[in-house]
């Protein structure tokens, strides 16, 4: 009798059965690491995920699509500066609306009443932002981006911080020293035997301007380094195609003279020839397929450390970009390839291979990331969490978004959208150039205007747009349409106190 009780006490003890099963259920959640990848520049449209006519490889962002969510409607809120980077990057660490920022306020002349301005921004602001946050959850804080152009004093609380300018054409002058300094930091947390969460926030200094792709990379898209403002670059059929809704200038004047992006960005200049584009969207893809490679490096060391299923992984860009599109260069305006930024997602619980509108801006990120966290959203912020979204639970958080840029002439450009629909105003140049631009998104998703009708620029584009593939703002079919929209944008520029009012509205 004894011998069977020992034979079944060693059975019960060498089993793995409900003893462990209890000892494995009383132990806490490991919690969700977060890798935050932020791409400097980049309009959503030289993605496949996005455009599947564009000739980027980016099979690392592809993966990362495949396996969880892609947003079709994330934008950033706007800027009250030329260096779009700056207030964007604000919004993203703090979750503040671009009228609340560090910076924002502005100058008494031409400016609406905002009884509350002193409250606007809340006073000790950069303890209440991303890493700041995180690091009083318990979680392991470290950034790696570009130096500048930013929210420095958000910047410098995350415990580990590399700052460098890395948009060179080699390893060391060039995205992949970014990616070494999150490869060094997991390495030693391996060494370490950290256990800890962690929060990496992943940023490239590319593709941002000057676009010196690596070498094999360049020669792969047809393109030069360009350096000879007196010459054109070289024409070669390898060179992305010119973008669908490309112009050789913008129809008006878009209120920001001698604008750096516009004028003197090294390899483009005043330029919007062919050759000079398809040569810098070349550069760009360049660059922009090094940040893939670079990731790929990153996302092969958390599987290796059995990190990666655990990881929440966001992908995105501070905003979009023209080259070439609607005859533009930069990052100030407000039409959909450069308003609209790339948002892709994978983590625990998110659906593989899914797609959302989301309707979100990228000041929804701390909220976002906090909710995925299990930490508490700080009292601070303004945006909204979208976890439900990447988790399939819901389509958007909100139905209306707003966007502004007047970082040159006053009060500049101002934008709103509901639906389909889409109104944008131009109010720069002391009133010289007073613009409203009104279109239907899903009749004519590249916003096409008058001049892409153009016989020999469509035939060029191989396009064909319809008759209402254009600004239908002085369309009498559409007058209660504008004025719908018209009245919204007024409303969401009091509601988020905007300092400015353009010519038309009392």
């Amino acid at each position: 009798m004894s011998g069977l009780l020992t034979a079944l006490m060693i059975g019960v003890l060498s089993t793995p059965g409900r003893a462990e099963v209890a000892q494995e259920a009383s132990e806490p959640a490991k919690r969700p690491n977060i890798l935050f990848i932020l791409a400097d520049d980049q309009s959503p449209f030289d993605l496949k995920v996005y455009n599947p006519n564009s000739i980027l490889d980016t099979p690392n962002l592809d993966r990362l699509a495949s396996e969880g969510v892609v947003l079709d409607g994330a934008y950033q809120m706007g800027s009250w500066s030329g260096a779009v980077c700056t207030p964007s990057r604000h919004m993203i660490m703090s979750g503040r609306t671009v009228w609340h920022l560090p910076g924002s306020t502005p100058k008494a002349k031409d400016k609406a009443a905002r009884p509350n301005e002193a409250e606007l921004i809340p006073k000790n602001l950069a303890d209440q932002t991303l890493a700041a946050v995180f690091n009083r959850a318990g979680y392991d804080t470290m950034r790696t981006c570009k130096r500048g152009n930013s929210y420095k004093a958000a910047n410098q609380k995350f415990t580990v911080v590399h700052e460098a300018v890395k948009r060179g054409p080699t390893d060391e002058t060039g995205s992949a020293w970014h990616a070494d300094r999150v490869l060094d930091y997991l390495q030693q947390r391996e060494v370490d035997e950290d256990r800890d969460p962690f929060l990496i926030y992943f940023g490239f200094s590319h593709p941002h301007d000057t676009r010196d792709g690596k070498s094999h990379l360049n020669e792969k898209y047809g393109a030069v380094n360009h350096t000879d403002r007196n010459s054109l670059p070289p024409a070669n059929d390898k060179q992305p195609q010119l973008p669908v809704n490309y112009l050789p200038e913008h129809p008006f004047p878009h209120g920001h003279p001698n604008l750096r992006d516009e004028v003197a960005v090294s390899g483009v200049w005043k330029r919007r020839d062919e050759r000079t584009i398809r040569n810098e969207i070349g550069r760009e893809f360049a660059c922009s397929e090094n940040i893939d490679i670079q990731i790929g490096r990153v996302l092969e060391k958390l599987e290796q450390l059995g990190e990666l299923n655990n990881t929440y992984i966001v992908y995105t860009a501070d905003h979009g970009m023209a080259i070439g599109r609607h005859g533009l260069q930069g990052k100030q305006n407000l039409y959909q390839h450069t308003w609209r930024v790339p948002f892709i997602a994978k983590g625990p619980g998110i659906p593989a291979g899914t797609r959302a509108i989301g309707n979100t801006y990228l000041l929804d990120t701390l909220a976002t990331l906090c909710d995925l966290a299990g930490v508490e959203t700080p009292a601070t912020n303004e945006g909204i969490s979208f976890r439900k979204v990447l988790q399939g639970q819901q389509s958007t958080i909100r139905d209306t978004l707003f966007g502004v840029y007047c970082g040159g002439t006053k009060p500049g450009m101002r934008c709103v959208k509901k639906g389909d629909w889409k109104l944008v105003k131009f109010d720069v140049l002391n009133g010289k150039v007073r613009k409203t631009q009104l279109f239907n998104l899903k009749e004519n998703p590249h916003e096409f205007l008058t001049q892409h009708h153009d016989e020999n620029l469509s035939d060029e584009l191989g396009i064909s747009p319809t008759a209402d593939q254009r600004n239908l703002a002085d369309d009498p079919r559409f007058a209660e349409k504008r004025a719908e929209l018209e009245a919204l944008l007024l409303s969401e520029m009091v509601r988020l106190d905007d300092p400015y009012r353009l010519w038309d509205q009392p």
